[in-house]
């Protein structure tokens, strides 16, 4: 049986652009199919876990630099640019993410966009509250960028990304990438990815 995937992601996140790039070769050889689902980590924090926000305090920057470096191995590991932090942290990823529910419904478009805009981001440094990068990022993967872009400041897509992040919520989540198997088993961060697979393999 084909065991479900759901990833809940915000492109602002450096985890998440790990358990990203990581997901699909952790899952290598079990029958899984994989749905993703752009949110608003943000919303997420500001609704269930602002202690993020005091992590970030200026008394905290050792600690942080400490984690940044992890996070360079975790990179390193996996094979993916990790230019972190850049004067663009932390992103306001409010219309990344608008741009990524515009492409929700075809969900091999929005894998292609998400991991260009990762790389946008994190390997290159660009910054993706800009429309102007969000264009061109969906330009370079083959779509309209300036179309795309007006979509994404529509009223459905908007709510699509409310409902999203207020759904994250309501089945537990606190931060991103959330994932649940089959429908239950929630898993949060890159680390917990051997954990999804062990699941994934239970229950297929």
């Amino acid at each position: 049986m084909s065991v479900p995937v759901e990833f809940f992601f915000d492109l602002s996140s450096p985890w998440t652009r790990l358990a990203f790039a990581n997901v699909r070769p952790a899952l290598d050889g079990l029958d899984y199919t994989i749905r993703w689902l752009p949110f608003l980590v943000g919303g997420v924090f500001n609704a269930v876990n602002p202690s993020v926000y005091e992590s970030r305090k200026p008394e905290n920057a050792a600690k942080l630099a400490r984690s940044f470096e992890w996070l360079k191995q975790w990179a390193q590991l996996a094979g993916v640019g990790m230019n972190f932090p850049t004067e663009h942290h932390p992103l306001k990823s409010v219309h990344a993410m608008r741009f990524c529910c515009a492409l929700e419904d075809d969900q091999e478009a929005l894998e292609r966009f998400a991991h260009a805009a990762f790389e946008a981001y994190f390997t290159e440094g660009r910054n993706l509250d800009d429309q102007a990068e969000l264009v061109a990022v969906a330009d370079a993967c083959g779509f309209g960028g300036s179309a795309l872009g007006q979509q994404a400041t529509s009223q459905p897509i908007k709510d699509r990304l409310r409902t999203n992040t207020e759904e994250a919520i309501e089945r537990g989540a606190f931060g991103s990438p959330t994932l649940f198997v089959g429908g239950e088993h929630m898993y949060f961060g890159n680390d917990q990815l051997p954990l999804v697979r062990q699941k994934v393999a239970e229950l297929a």
